[in-house]
């Protein structure tokens, strides 16, 4: 027995499922769960000393790679003065100034812990500052576990909430309206049907979903949705707590030039530590606790050493603008990945942008939820334990992108490749 599967085996005798996140389970690939010892650049070790190339890369806050120098260097100062106290600090008002100066939507921000608090958070804030109760969200794309979150799409332009999770009463998913991603159609419905008038808060949704794998929004889509929110009277969230500083200095909102009324942040503001935030307008945001009636608070919300490695990670963003070089090593990969497919003559549809990618088992384009739900889950199982017997970790998930980090070198790419040119041939 290797120390990962002991090690998993006490788990399961403490921890439900033996993780504490699902797709650590590794279920969805039919695999046993690697429990990772450390990590530097791009490589992460297990607890039986094995190395692999990450593409996890900790969900996507790992743009720098593991344990950057920058990152280590301001948690170990910060730790050394106290790890929490229960009262603001100079650091987080230096996080949120460089947040408003970064992000285009974001006049004033609040902190939280995780990206579930930031967009639980922006919803009740949606719902005080209007007045309003239902929320639009789109089919496949995922928030955090909040309750209002976890709805099953149907059938149709749109569906009246069902819960998608035991213990999600009705009466509170009842007010989650689902549509297809990039059916803009679909939303003007919602909004032109007579019973719905007056009620729609908002619309939250990734500008670049990444929990149903990585699919780009259609031209038009964002342009759109901002336009019929605003002509609606409701507000449009954007949920970018993985493409917030991923696709550019300004997240997607910078890169498609479609500014929200309220931004969700996390992962990467956080530098690998547990953070989130929301921010927005100033006459919404202003409606937050202690300002206004909106209540909202967080014991560890701020939290030194989070704030200090994400202003380490940021800082070094502005200052060096990785993101051109990264995009091009990641557009490369991606066509080595399809060519390589190709010639094997395996079905896959590799969909990117920015320095994140899903290699979908479909040999269709995924457009949207439905396209996606018709990849081949058991082959991407096989793949992806072809990958990990090559030493590269990938999501044990078909429904997740894979990220790479400024460490991700060409050198390490094409081992990377090589490993997947392998994994195809035992498919």
């Amino acid at each position: 027995m290797t120390r990962s599967e002991e090690l998993f085996a006490r788990a399961l005798r403490v921890i439900p499922g033996g993780v504490n996140s699902p797709v650590r389970a590794f279920r969805a690939v039919e695999g046993a769960p690697v429990l990772l010892a450390r990590g530097a650049g791009p490589h992460v070790w297990d607890v039986d000393g094995g190395r692999y190339i990450d593409f996890i890369g900790s969900w996507g806050p790992l743009i720098l790679g593991h344990a950057h120098e920058a990152v280590v260097a301001a948690v170990q100062e910060t730790a050394a003065l106290g790890t929490s106290f229960g009262a603001s600090t100079e650091r987080e008002v230096e996080l949120a100034e460089l947040i408003v100066e970064l992000v285009p939507s974001v006049e004033k921000v609040r902190l939280v812990s995780s990206g579930t608090e930031a967009t639980m958070s922006a919803l009740r804030l949606a719902r005080g500052f209007t007045g309003r109760d239902r929320v639009v969200k789109v089919e496949g794309g995922y928030h955090g576990h909040a309750d209002a979150f976890l709805v099953r799409a149907g059938s149709g332009a749109a569906t009246l909430g069902v819960p998608d999770s035991a213990g999600v009463p009705r009466g509170v998913a009842a007010d989650t309206l689902t549509v297809p991603w990039g059916d803009l159609e679909a939303i003007r419905a919602l909004y032109a049907a007579e019973e719905l008038a007056g009620t729609i808060a908002c619309v939250i949704i990734e500008p670049v979903a990444g929990n149903m794998g990585v699919v780009p929004p259609p031209p038009g889509y964002l342009e759109g949705i901002r336009a019929i929110t605003r002509d609606g009277g409701s507000l449009l969230i954007f949920d970018e707590v993985i493409t917030g500083f991923r696709l550019g200095i300004g997240g997607a909102q910078g890169r498609f030039g479609v500014t929200p009324d309220l931004t969700c942040l996390g992962k990467i503001i956080g530098g690998g530590l547990p953070v989130g935030a929301y921010g927005g307008r100033t006459d919404v945001m202003d409606h937050i606790a202690p300002d206004g009636p909106v209540y909202q608070a967080g014991t560890l919300a701020g939290n030194p050493l989070a704030v200090a490695a994400g202003m380490a990670t940021l800082s070094f963003l502005a200052r060096e603008d990785p993101y051109p070089a990264l995009e091009a090593r990641t557009n490369a990969a991606v066509e080595a990945m399809r060519s390589a497919a190709a010639r094997a003559d395996v079905a896959v549809t590799v969909n990117h942008i920015a320095s994140m990618f899903t290699v979908f088992f479909n040999d269709k384009p995924v457009v949207d939820f439905e396209s996606a739900k018709r990849s081949d889950t058991k082959r991407y199982g096989r793949f992806h334990r072809a990958m990990l017997q090559r030493n590269v970790l990938l999501a044990p998930s078909q429904f997740e992108a894979a990220f790479l980090s400024i460490a991700h070198t060409d050198e390490v790419l094409s081992r990377a490749q090589e490993a997947f040119e392998h994994a195809l041939s035992t498919l």
